[in-house]
């Protein structure tokens, strides 16, 4: 069976009865239907641990990240404790591109899948409409007279839609006439690109919300001075749009077990992980919360780190790096037609990039460690048994984890090291201080996170930060946009490349989310859709009644 069979034929517990499991009362919830409900202010006061599940290097193969994430949850209760998920929301754009849902796999799963892959609970719109909603109190200010001075060149904020669209990355508005605003070229941005989507994934409240959203830097006037969305009073209307799409959402797994699902920021050009107020709701909530943060260790763990555990003053008791045999193997360079064979010397050239990773994890950031081998039925033995050994050698244990065919059962071992892990005493050592220069932070990420040498800026880039740091925002934590699929910015560099000359292309500044991010090459921030898309081979069909079933969306 396939992932949406085996989720349709599972029998969802109602969403009330998971929320008292774990100690929210009724009048806590806002139903949306029997099986997902929004979260209101829960918070206990107590703490539970943290755990951050992140990966090696992601490959055309996938790794199994969340699946693995939420195994372990699962797990996890199986073993008796009371844990829970905090997870972020899918992009349609990658759901109907070429990646598919994004809920996990198999008998690891978050349900009702089909909901939270499409519209959910109306986040992601509710992001969409907010961007959107300023991109026109912009070009209508300029239209009725530009008191600030605008200038329509130097407009720095751009639509945006949860759908890839490359035809839409650079467009020109206001043509036709007067009567159709200032023409000017503009773009679109995927949603989870947004400003808006890291904004409300890092606010603390609808508060801090309204005043992160007053912070974005929309454009500059004719003499060059920035201009904010405040001083258009846009972020009360923004706020206002998403006054219910800031409330986490509450769901399940296959095995009953919580899970918190909010906001989708992707790890590339933002932070790569949920919200802060899921995060806080879920430590409140469970003893064992287990998260995860997009692309590898190299992107998301270490935005994790670096800006929101900095943000929110907390770091995971235990980190979990998911790697798979097959992955593996890629990075040793065996063609993909080749990689359900048995090869130990490609294997061996592989495992390098798993070795960065948990030299990272273990020395750079000094946080307690495992590793979970997801486990295929082509791995065999010998194969494991050298991942094994290499991790042992850094003195962290590599599980085998079988959780997409036997769901929490099959991650276990995993599960008791995890618990052991959380009880050992860490603090965890961020990359760089804030206080260091925009330069000094880029190239501390390169060297230690990366493994690079000299960071090559270009004139652009140079002049970008000069303006960023005398504008007053040069303490700021600094977010890398970069290839996802190399430690390098060469996305065909794979394994564990050394000493290599970094490019940063461009730096523009988030103000509202309260981050830089500098570019290294190429980023799209729209991305479009492959030759064969997964939508094209997704059906739907319906019945008198008026039930539908899905095919295609896993």
């Amino acid at each position: 069976m396939n992932d949406i069979e085996i989720a349709r034929r599972h029998k969802l517990n109602p969403i009330a009865e998971v929320a008292a499991s774990c100690g929210i009362p009724f009048d806590r919830l806002e139903l949306y239907g029997n099986y997902k409900a929004k979260l209101l202010p829960t918070e206990s006061g107590k703490k539970g641990k943290l755990v951050l599940v992140t990966a090696i290097n992601p490959t055309p193969l996938g790794e199994g990240k969340t699946t693995v994430s939420i195994g372990l949850a699962d797990a996890l209760k199986r073993r008796g404790k009371k844990s829970g998920l905090a997870l972020r929301e899918p992009s349609l754009g990658p759901v109907f591109g070429i990646k598919g849902g994004a809920t996990g796999g198999g008998y690891a799963q978050v349900v009702p899948m089909d909901d939270i892959n499409l519209h959910f609970t109306g986040d992601i719109a509710a992001i969409t409409l907010a961007n959107n909603l300023l991109s026109s109190m912009i070009d209508n200010h300029i239209f009725q007279g530009n008191e600030l001075g605008i200038d329509p060149e130097r407009v720095v904020w751009k639509r945006c839609v949860d759908l890839n669209d490359r035809a839409l990355r650079h467009i020109q508005i206001g043509l036709e006439g007067p009567k159709n605003g200032v023409p000017r070229l503009d773009g679109f941005d995927i949603t989870a690109a947004s400003e808006v989507m890291a904004i409300l994934c890092l606010a603390r409240d609808l508060n801090d919300l309204k005043q992160r959203l007053g912070n974005i830097l929309i454009s500059y006037t004719y003499g060059g001075s920035p201009v904010y969305c405040r001083q258009l009073k846009a972020e009360n209307a923004m706020a206002i749009l998403l006054k219910d799409a800031i409330k986490p959402n509450l769901v399940q797994t296959l095995e009953g077990t919580p899970a918190l699902i909010h906001g989708g920021p992707f790890a590339n050009i933002a932070h790569g992980c949920n919200s802060i107020i899921a995060t806080q709701a879920a430590l409140s909530l469970f003893d064992y919360t287990v998260t995860e943060a997009g692309f590898g260790a190299d992107l998301g763990a270490e935005k994790f780190l670096n800006v929101k555990c900095c943000l929110m003053g907390i770091k995971p008791d235990a980190v979990v790096i998911v790697a798979s045999v097959k992955a593996l193997k890629h990075n040793g360079g065996l063609p993909r037609e080749q990689l359900s064979q048995p090869h130990l010397e490609a294997l061996s050239a592989g495992i390098c990039n798993l070795e960065k990773h948990i030299e990272n994890v273990t020395q750079g950031f000094g946080l307690p460690c495992a590793v979970a081998i997801n486990r295929f039925s082509t791995d065999t033995e010998e194969e494991l048994d050298l991942v094994k050994q290499t991790c042992s050698r850094y003195g962290v244990k590599a599980c085998v984890v079988t959780v997409w065919a036997d769901g929490g059962a099959g991650g276990l071992e995993l599960a008791d090291e995890v618990a052991r892990l959380c009880d050992i005493p860490s603090q965890v050592n961020f990359t760089y201080p804030l206080e260091a220069g925009i330069r000094d932070k880029i190239e501390a990420i390169v060297k230690k996170v990366y493994g690079g040498g000299r960071v090559a800026y270009s004139d652009e880039a140079k002049e970008s930060i000069e303006k960023i740091e005398d504008m007053g925002y040069g303490g700021l934590p600094v977010i890398i946009a970069k290839s996802q699929y190399s430690l390098s910015a060469n996305p065909k560099v794979l394994g564990r490349p050394r000493g290599f000359e970094f490019p940063i292309k461009s730096v523009c500044l988030r103000s509202g989310a309260g981050f830089v991010v500098a570019c290294a090459g190429d980023i799209m921030l729209m991305p479009g859709l492959p030759k064969e898309p997964a939508a094209a081979r997704m059906k739907i069909f319906g019945s008198p009644a008026g039930s539908y079933e899905i095919e295609g969306l896993f």
